[in-house]
């Protein structure tokens, strides 16, 4: 019977190809809407996990939980970055500082990002491809992002001259800095100026601050991050510490609520629309009909099949439509991102809508429901037909 239902559903639709068309690009044009709420549903928490992955460090340690790392300062961090070091379970610690500077002699409002870390351990950063360091036997160096050799014109090898704004009561004098080479910063905005040099030359950026403190240390664990976490806080207690893991989740939990909070409602008034186009065409369709369906059931075709017709018909035309939705709101979903990623302060790896086989599936699984529930007055308007009435009625007009 099911095959039977089915070409008598492939045969409905193929008589009006203008009804299927409509009804195929209208699912289409809903079904891909839907695929992108989906996409952007869960694309931003994917990136992130994505970037901080490709960090290459798995726990980080700050002096508070507060979401951002503009909290107070880890003290006596020398001897805090020796012990852990010994750490049979960690291979890596890397101390991080943040501040800005005003970059003299290349013109007003010139102020650029300043990260102090050890260059003797693994770095937040890749030298661009193609880029070659310069040699220098000055003191102090620095790496700078493209934007600010762009910008700024500070090649490999040039000297320039930075003022730190470290927040002090008196300007510190200008340190003198040779760039040493172009990178690739994590975390960057499209538009961000942003540059590194050690933390000993960051202290001296800061006038002589305190190089004993630090905002944030970042570490890689040898196997997993979860042993390396207990054993920093068994360590340091009065350390916040967290791993990439619990960093994702609780960014899904709280920062990252509203969007899946405006995709969810998205996604409902979508799928309430899409499933009110196809219910209305089909009982449009089914309403025509009467008297033909009335007769092919006075020749001996039974409730069922006609019922089962309908049916299929609405998964024919939510499948159909549905298929073309897919890489309809994946070209959408390209064009979307890059103008959320063009905003400021969003960096240039991070993306909104991200391709996963979560958001396949759960797109199918939707349109199947809401073919389903589209399909049921239709379907309830062909059970409950009086056969002999609607021949007379139909015989009568």
């Amino acid at each position: 019977m099911t095959r039977l239902a089915f070409r008598f559903a492939w045969l409905r639709v193929r008589r009006e190809p203008g009804r299927t068309a409509l009804a195929v690009l209208g699912v289409a044009a809903i079904g891909a809407l839907l695929f992108d709420m989906l996409l952007l549903s869960n694309g931003l928490l994917v990136s992130f996990r994505e970037r901080l992955d490709r960090s290459r460090f798995d726990v980080r340690v700050m002096a508070s939980d507060s979401a951002s790392i503009a909290g107070p300062p880890i003290e006596k961090v020398a001897s805090l970055v020796s012990a852990l070091r010994r750490l049979p379970t960690i291979s890596a610690v890397q101390r991080v500082s943040l501040g800005s500077a005003d970059v003299e002699g290349r013109g007003a409002g010139r102020q650029i990002a300043i990260v102090g870390v050890d260059p003797s351990q693994p770095v937040p950063w890749t030298i661009a491809p193609g880029r070659a360091r310069a040699s220098s036997e000055a003191p102090f160096t620095i790496v700078v992002n493209r934007n600010v050799e762009r910008q700024l014109g500070l090649e490999p090898g040039t000297p320039v001259s930075l003022r730190g704004r470290c927040g002090g009561a008196a300007p510190p004098l200008p340190l003198t800095v040779v760039v040493e080479a172009i990178a690739d910063f994590q975390n960057d905005a499209a538009d961000a100026l942003s540059a590194a040099l050690s933390y000993r030359a960051f202290a001296a950026l800061c006038g002589g601050s305190d190089p004993d403190r630090a905002d944030m240390l970042l570490v890689a664990s040898r196997q997993d991050a979860d042993q390396a976490a207990a054993a920093i806080r068994s360590i340091a207690p009065s350390l916040y510490v967290v791993t990439n893991a619990e960093l994702v989740e609780r960014f899904s939990r709280v920062e990252f609520s509203y969007f899946r909070q405006l995709s969810s409602v998205l996604t409902t008034v979508t799928l309430f629309f899409g499933l009110l186009l196809v219910a209305v065409l089909l009982t449009v369709s089914v309403n025509q009909q009467l008297g033909e369906i009335a007769a092919l059931r006075a020749l001996g075709l039974s409730r069922r099949r006609v019922v089962a017709g309908v049916f299929f018909e609405s998964l024919l035309l939510v499948g159909i439509g549905g298929a073309v939705a897919v890489p309809l709101g994946a070209a959408l979903s390209l064009w979307l991102d890059a103008i959320l990623r063009s905003l400021p302060g969003i960096p240039a790896d991070a993306h909104f809508f991200v391709f996963t086989p979560r958001a396949v599936v759960l797109h199918a699984s939707l349109m199947a429901v809401g073919a389903v529930a589209a399909a049921l007055y239709p379907m309830r308007l062909v059970a409950t037909l009086p056969v002999a009435a609607t021949l007379r009625r139909e015989v009568g007009s």
